[in-house]
């Protein structure tokens, strides 16, 4: 069934769903004792900020404040996968369950994302929503590639690298 949204409700939920996501990573960044992925989960925090900035730029309402104001606002705990983290710090959470929630929320995401996108009408609010999903599938690859490293199991990224006849 179709689903209509307008361009600004479309663009407005992809702002709130980078800062969601960029507010996980920089909590499991701050669990991490593992320097390298605190790196990883800095650099894709990061990367969250820039993609909801450029959606930002794109939005006209006034409720959300500055860029800078809605970024440095408290985050949403309530946020399922910011829930889930939390949640497990009592269970002596790492960056290994971190980065099992990241994967499993990107999957989630990128599922989602795509079934919203099939049934948008407008071409325009469609494109905003894939963009999301290639985002969000680069983000699974980025963080899927560091958590065979963590746990010590080569990548099938780099598979040629280590594998040779």
């Amino acid at each position: 069934m179709p689903q209509e949204f307008n361009m600004q409700e479309a663009i407005k939920m992809a702002i709130q769903t980078e800062k969601n996501v960029m507010d996980f990573y920089l909590r499991a960044a701050e669990i991490s004792e593992n320097e390298r992925a605190k790196k990883v989960f800095e650099t894709l925090a990061s990367e969250e900020r820039e993609h909801a900035n450029s959606f930002f730029a794109l939005y006209s309402g006034k409720d959300l404040g500055s860029f800078d104001d809605f970024i440095a606002s408290e985050p949403d705990i309530e946020t399922t996968i910011i829930h889930k983290l939390e949640k497990a710090l009592g269970d002596q959470v790492h960056e290994r369950k971190a980065m099992e929630f990241a994967l499993q929320e990107e999957e989630d995401l990128a599922r989602h994302l795509e079934m919203t996108a099939e049934k948008i009408v407008d071409p325009a609010v469609r494109a905003v929503f894939n963009k999301m999903v290639v985002e969000t599938r680069n983000h699974y690859a980025i963080i899927e590639s560091e958590y065979a490293y963590i746990m010590g199991r080569v990548h099938d990224t780099d598979m040629d690298t280590y594998v040779r006849e």
